[in-house]
């Protein structure tokens, strides 16, 4: 085992601090628009409910800018109640992350475990590089990662081949000698699986128990990831 890499949204950062995120992405839409009279819950409703409609389809399709895909799901919005999107929505997309994206307590701790191993620790996410770098920066720990690698690099979304073989490349591992964790079974435990990465489903609450089968291990910790790679390293140390 040399390298374990991470998912970002969902994984490393909150879904819960996503979302809040997204709430305030609308509230200072509305508030520029000059449409505070607005719900901005229901709206951001509606924003979910196109942006998630938006990226189901893209799973595993050439990379389009994140930017361009959040801009057209608020403008679909916007449009229904009769105003205009500022000129600026992807800044204030990346600002109000930056603000309130919050990281799982146990993530700072997870991964510099894993860099004490002696181990590549990166991230294989769907997103737009700005977008990612300035997360990461805010959140303090973009000097972390020995390695990110984006949907925009490797031109295909997850669960295409692409993101994971990119990585291993950069990393300068092999398959077999690298695990995946993640949140989304379809995505990330069958976008690991088909290149032979090894896969590990964080899943909180046990939701997704009818996926797990998709997934070499699953945890509801983050900090379990150590112990998991700790066996394997162990167990390969010992064939040797």
């Amino acid at each position: 085992m040399k390298a374990v890499f991470f998912d970002f949204v969902g994984t490393l950062i909150t879904k819960e601090g996503e979302n809040v995120t997204h709430q305030n992405i609308v509230r200072e839409v509305l508030k520029k628009a000059g449409r505070e009279d607005l719900d901005y819950m229901r709206l951001w409703e509606e924003y979910e409910a196109e942006s998630s409609a938006m990226f189901k389809e893209l799973a595993g399709k050439p990379y389009v800018k994140i930017r361009d895909v959040d801009t057209r799901a608020m403008r679909k919005v916007a449009e229904r109640y009769g105003f205009t999107v500022p000129e600026d929505f992807w800044e204030i997309s990346i600002a109000m992350h930056e603000r309130y994206g919050g990281l799982f307590p146990d993530a700072v701790e997870t991964v510099k475990a894993l860099k004490d191993l002696g181990l590549h620790v990166g991230i294989i996410t769907d997103s737009d590089n700005d977008y990612i770098e300035a997360h990461l920066k805010a959140l303090g720990i973009y000097g972390l990662f020995d390695s990110i690698t984006t949907s925009e690099d490797a031109g295909f979304y997850k669960p295409h081949e692409g993101p994971f073989l990119l990585a291993l490349e950069r990393a300068g591992v092999e398959a077999g000698e690298a695990i995946y964790v993640g949140d989304n079974p379809s995505k990330d435990c069958v976008g690991a699986k088909k290149v032979g990465m090894m896969s590990v489903l964080l899943d909180l609450n046990g939701e997704k128990r009818g996926l797990w089968r998709e997934c070499d291990f699953v945890v509801s910790k983050l900090d379990e990831v150590v112990e998991i790679v700790r066996s394997l390293m162990e167990s390969r140390s010992s064939r040797q």
